[in-house]
């Protein structure tokens, strides 16, 4: 009987381990060298970026917790082939950042930090005075698993990298909507090493993650 007890403890304990590991995958996304972007189809249908309708929201983590917000699309447009490819590009707007989980000074405080506004620490993450903008130029569309995928240049701060991650996206009469799902990037390959663990030996515990979470939302009307 306490053989018994024992082995179904076991299974017990594999079976939660497991489900925890699932429910802790992300998708996570190298960064590699820029790639051509994709070039539209003659025939392709243009769909500019509703910007007040599109936003990229962002995730950023420490072992104390976790803050997010979101940042503006500034301009964009999207083309639409015969065969319901996309391509195309957008431009984000870094001058607004935003913190959505803080309010009054720490809000402000955090905001300003990102920006690189406050007096010193100004590249310790995005710099919008010296980089105004960051973009995304869309270079392929492939499939994995059932799951469409958007390959694409993601510059920030004058630094070019390709990603590829898990992407929906509809096209119905005047508009249409891409939003992906959830996804990490390695901020380090941007040049963001603010206290990154990867960086810096000495940190113990008062690091901050490299992976930042990324979610794009695009709403486009056709132009």
């Amino acid at each position: 009987m306490n053989r018994l007890i024992v082995n179904t403890l076991a299974i017990t304990a594999i079976l939660i381990s497991t489900i925890a590991c699932k429910g802790d995958q992300k998708n996570e996304t190298d960064a590699t060298n820029a790639k051509d972007v994709a070039t539209p189809e003659a025939q392709a249908t243009t769909y500019n970026v509703d910007t007040a309708a599109s936003t990229i929201s962002w995730v950023g983590s420490k072992p104390s917790g976790t803050h997010q917000g979101t940042i503006a699309v500034q301009s964009g447009a999207m083309q639409v082939a015969s065969d319901n490819t996309i391509t195309g590009s957008f431009v984000i707007d870094m001058n607004t950042i935003t913190v959505t989980d803080l309010e009054g000074d720490g809000k402000a405080s955090l905001e300003a930090h990102l920006k690189g506004a406050a007096e010193g620490k100004e590249d310790h993450f995005f710099n919008v005075a010296k980089h105004p903008t960051a973009s995304f130029e869309v270079t392929g569309i492939s499939e994995k698993e059932g799951v469409k995928m958007m390959d694409g240049n993601l510059t920030i701060k004058g630094i070019t990298k390709n990603i590829t991650f898990p992407v929906a996206y509809t096209v119905g009469g005047e508009t249409m909507t891409l939003g992906s799902k959830p996804f990490t990037i390695d901020r380090t390959k941007w040049g963001i090493e603010f206290m990154s663990k990867s960086v810096f030996d000495d940190l113990k515990d008062k690091f901050i993650s490299d992976d930042m979470e990324i979610t794009i939302s695009i709403k486009a009307t056709k132009a």
